[in-house]
């Protein structure tokens, strides 16, 4: 559970903004559970400014082919700090810090010789220039069949460990849009993270990871994506229903299908992914609803994407529900129940025996959605209680059913 950068600022985020964001989240969210701050892509790039990328432009990088935060927008980094600076100031907020990075080695790198640390071979004898990421202009791959491929990846790592990094967030690998998903890096970061002295997340990006390679993900990253960039339209969330159906086996200790952000609060202020720029939400409130409840009953990571600072009252309560939180959090044995005609039924296991209801309109009317005690699997009568208004709901016997909007949902728990 955390906050990125992404959706609000694209690649141009700067250091005030960050930190300005995890005193909130410190101030506000962490309570709840919300505890992760990660700076997306192209801190290194000075010369950022929205969600377009500029291609083939110098990017700040050490004296082993290893990219550093652009001083100009990362003031603290400045004198070969790196993001340490930043990193101690999150985690004195007991919060912890997380960084993007693109997969490979600097194309500039590559084109100069570069050496890399631990290794005599340099920068251009460990590159693969194809394939390469076919939206972003930074990176070349490592080729894994040559001898320092695997230090240059020991080496950023342990770069990541010195500044204090506890999240990274790995793009260009679990399904490129054009070549497919890269095992073999795969592989090299996850030994890279075990060798690095400090335990770090692994988030691979983007999505959809291919089915077939789920085993190479529950075995190797901590999340990663099951869709490309998701925003907020509604299509792309009605869809995730399908993603989720997919992939809810898959989910265990240490290991999550990834819904991706929540586009959740202001988001695109320097951002025109997404098909919008400067804005709130394009979701209704009922949308935002089911949005957060599959997240929830699905056990999705949640990375908020919005400027924190400017949360309204109605945003802070769907981030703060802690019933909610709780589904995602602790709950067990989570599927769909039903499909059919717009009704759209998940359940899962409390972690005291209770068992959780998920009910989804997906459809363009109102419509009554239920889920009766025989294809939950339960018996008896039960006390029904109302997560998203945080009442008791009354006791129920043999069958629960809701009248739900539009692209609404509800999320009941019976004890």
């Amino acid at each position: 559970m955390g906050w990125n950068s992404w959706d609000c600022y694209g690649a141009s985020v700067r250091e005030d903004e960050v930190r300005a964001n995890a005193e909130y989240m410190a101030a506000h969210l962490r309570e709840f559970g919300w505890d992760y701050v990660v700076v997306d892509i192209q801190w290194y790039e000075p010369g950022a400014s929205s969600s377009v990328y500029r291609k083939y432009v110098p990017l700040e990088m050490d004296a082993w082919s290893r990219l550093v935060p652009a001083a100009n927008r990362f003031p603290s980094s400045v004198g070969g700090r790196g993001f340490k600076p930043l990193a101690d100031f999150v985690h004195g907020l007991q919060l912890k810090f997380g960084i993007h990075i693109m997969r490979g080695i600097p194309r500039q790198a590559a084109h100069a010789g570069t050496p890399v640390l631990g290794t005599s071979s340099n920068a251009r004898e460990i590159a693969h220039p194809n394939p390469i990421c076919p939206w972003n202009t930074d990176m070349y791959g490592v080729d894994p069949g040559v001898p320092g491929a695997q230090a240059y990846y020991d080496s950023l790592f342990a770069l990541y460990a010195e500044w204090g990094v506890d999240y990274v967030k790995v793009d260009d690998i679990a399904a490129s849009r054009l070549y497919g998903a890269h095992p073999a890096e795969i592989a090299m970061i996850r030994s890279a993270i075990d060798s690095c002295g400090r335990p770090i997340v692994l988030s691979l990006s983007p999505g959809p990871a291919p089915l077939e390679l789920a085993f190479l993900c529950t075995s190797n990253a901590n999340l990663w994506r099951v869709t490309d960039d998701f925003w907020d339209r509604w299509e792309l969330l009605l869809d995730m229903f399908d993603r989720c159906e997919k992939w809810y086996t898959h989910c265990g200790p240490g290991h999550w299908p990834d819904c991706d952000m929540l586009p959740l609060g202001h988001i695109g202020i320097r951002s025109v992914d997404g098909g919008g720029a400067d804005r709130w939400p394009r979701f209704t409130r009922d949308e935002q609803v089911t949005m957060m409840t599959l997240w929830s009953i699905f056990r999705s990571p949640l990375m908020v994407g919005g400027e924190l600072r400017d949360n309204d009252p109605w945003t802070l309560s769907v981030l703060t529900n802690p019933e909610v939180l709780e589904v995602n959090r602790d709950s067990a044995g989570n599927r769909p129940v039903s499909r059919q005609a717009g009704k759209i039924v998940w359940t899962a296991r409390s972690k005291n025996g209770a068992d959780y209801v998920a009910l989804f309109n997906v459809g363009n009317e109102p419509l009554t959605v239920s889920a009766s005690w025989t294809d939950l699997g339960i018996t008896g009568p039960r006390a029904v209680r109302d997560l998203w208004k945080r009442e008791d709901a009354g006791p129920a016997e043999g069958l629960v059913e809701r009248q739900l909007p539009p692209h609404g949902a509800a999320l009941l728990k019976l004890s």
